[in-house]
């Protein structure tokens, strides 16, 4: 067994694009982790989402043995994290997991808002950082300005930055040697009872629920009987190992490795990510902090376009949420819809990626319900309840107040987009708290409602910026708000599935951009249909779609204007007893058509 002063336990952190995955590409094939023939790009990304995208969704661990020039053989447990900010829950329970982190700054890009974010969760979590500047061979790389950057706005002195190509392979080296050199080993007792971290877990269809574990004290042996703190379940070790990064059993882990444990566990509910393992026979006498629970900031409802397929739904969902423990759901009924599970999400690109997932890895059709925020209403009765679902909304004239989700907004961009920037928050009711600047780049910050930014403000933040603006925000409390429900009435029949939430001032133009797309989707009848949008008993916003029109005049020739009329006088009063019974039926692709997020 390694001794624990030859362990380094580390994770990579970064803004999104600033090469993470290269960066552990480059370490796994210095240290040997795979032959030549099995390299290839970002070989952590394992899911084919991730690799379309080229973004990191799951954070990946894997054991380096590294020779260093004085022959000495080190242990490096390397956490390779995702960037993107609906993913920072990976970050944190990663960190958790590690004593030190290497933070990845673009040597052309400078500083963004995501790298900020992360680098304060690493030193909330108390890690040793090694800033490390990748992409020094592009033309546009400037470390000199780059390092001022990391000591301005981050205050980490920088001046034995390390300065690596990821790509060519230039300076890993030198960040191999820091990392032995400049992280502090893991402490630990292999005589103490055993109690390890359960940092991640998913399910995997032959050998069960995989777990990964960080251990902090005593052994973790196959065979060996283990206890969960939290839920009590008790289950016989099958395998131990670690990833390097294929799946390698050792047979055992010790005090500060990381890997992985099976060990027949068949439900969710008996392996709760931040848990404590312990030894059945001889537990610990107290459980490891854990992490704090994800908050879920969007929701919406995801129904299945074939309504037969709902129990495969919550089984797919049920599985994924034992990969992801940072969304939760519920069941929901809609009458538009049927049955249905409303989920909460983190953010809309967390949302976007659960969907695919959801349509790949299980094959499931389905359809999304606008998405909004949790809202605290306050009733006459002095109760304050929680809104997920703007179709719950209770009768207005019990209501006291609503209020709404703000977050505090950082966003980065170049002087010559700023004026666009400002006006785009300022559409979105927020308010400016500051504008300072990093060599030419303006930070702004803002607060926002979290309502307005759920739909396609980051869309909009992008194109307005030509792409170049990075942005990252937090939960900042709740705020009473102008709100109101609104919904949409099709022939005088409510929509529950369309209905949502908006502030007063934005109800008219928003109702006004739904009824025009609806018009253009739902099929025309054989009697107008009216489409209105409404808050409370007054219709802000109208489109009709006009009636499809036999010609009942055909088989009249000549010129009997008399029985031309009468005719179609006869067809009026059917469309009108037509109009009065008819049903419209609205196609599910319509739903879909007007739910997509980002035209609404």
């Amino acid at each position: 067994m390694t001794t624990l002063s030859n362990i380094r336990n580390f994770a990579i952190i970064a803004h999104i694009d600033h090469g993470k995955s290269t960066l552990a590409d480059r370490m796994i094939q210095l240290c040997g982790g795979l032959a030549e023939r099995e390299m290839k790009e970002q070989v952590l990304d394992t899911m084919d989402i991730e690799r379309e995208r080229g973004i990191t969704i799951k954070a990946q661990a894997v054991q380096l043995a590294w020779r260093a020039p004085d022959a000495r053989i080190w242990q490096l447990n390397l956490m390779d994290t995702p960037g993107h900010v609906d993913f920072g829950y990976e970050v944190s329970r990663s960190l958790a997991a590690c004593e030190g982190s290497l933070l990845v700054v673009d040597a052309s890009q400078g500083v963004e808002a995501q790298t900020l974010a992360n680098v304060y969760q690493a030193i909330d979590a108390d890690h040793e950082i090694i800033p490390v500047l990748n992409k020094i061979d592009l033309p546009a790389a400037d470390p000199d300005r780059v390092r001022r950057q990391i000591e301005d706005v981050i205050g980490l002195d920088a001046s034995d930055a390390i300065e690596v190509s990821a790509k060519t392979g230039q300076g890993i080296e030198q960040v191999l040697q820091a990392l032995t050199e400049r992280l502090p080993p893991p402490s630990g007792n292999a005589e103490a009872p055993l109690k390890a971290l359960l940092v991640d877990s998913w399910y995997d269809p032959y050998l069960g629920v995989i777990a990964l574990v960080r251990v902090f004290d005593g052994q973790l042996r196959k065979g060996q009987k283990i206890r969960m703190l939290q839920t009590g379940a008790v289950h016989q070790v099958e395998r131990v190992g670690v990833f390097t990064p294929k799946l390698l059993e050792t047979g055992e882990l010790g005090p500060g490795e990381i890997g992985f444990v099976t060990a027949a566990i068949k439900t969710v509910a008996d392996c709760r990510v931040g848990d404590t393992l312990t030894g059945d026979r001889r537990p610990a006498d107290s459980s490891l902090p854990g992490f704090k629970p994800s908050v879920p900031v969007v929701f919406c409802g995801l129904f299945p376009v074939d309504s037969a397929e709902y129990g495969h739904l919550r089984e797919s969902l049920e599985k994924l949420q034992l990969n992801d423990a940072s969304f939760s759901f519920e069941p929901e009924m809609s009458a538009a819809l049927g049955f249905g599970l409303r989920c909460g999400f983190l953010g809309l690109l967390h949302l976007e990626i659960i969907q695919e997932r959801l349509a790949r890895e299980f094959d499931l059709d389905l359809i999304t319900t606008a998405p909004s925020v949790v809202y605290r209403v306050t009733l006459t009765s002095g109760e304050v309840i929680e809104l997920h679902n703007p179709s719950d909304m209770p009768d207005p004239v019990r209501i006291v107040g609503i209020e709404e989700p703000w977050i505090t907004a950082t966003i980065l961009v170049s002087d010559e987009y700023l004026g666009s920037i400002l006006a785009l928050c300022t559409e979105r009711r927020g308010e400016q708290v500051e504008l300072t600047y990093v060599g030419s780049r303006a930070m702004v910050v803002y607060r926002l409602p979290l309502n307005e930014v759920v739909f396609d403000f980051y869309d909009r933040l992008k194109s307005v910026s030509r792409g170049y603006a990075s942005f990252d925000y937090q939960i900042d409390g709740y705020r009473e708000g102008d709100l109101v429900r609104m919904s949409l009435l099709v022939n005088s029949e409510p929509v529950d599935a369309l209905s949502m939430i908006v502030h007063a001032s934005q109800a008219e133009p928003r109702g006004r951009a739904l009824c025009g797309r609806l018009k253009e989707l739902i099929p025309r009848q054989l009697f107008k249909v009216p489409i209105q949008a409404a808050i409370g008993g007054r219709i802000i916003a109208r489109e009709t779609i006009s009636a499809m029109r036999k010609d009942v005049t055909a088989k009249c020739y000549g010129g009997d204007v008399s029985r031309k009329r009468k005719l179609l006088e006869r067809q009026k009063e059917g469309k009108k007893r037509m109009r009065r019974f008819g049903k419209v039926e609205i196609p599910q692709s319509a739903f879909i058509e007007a739910l997509r997020m980002g035209d609404a």
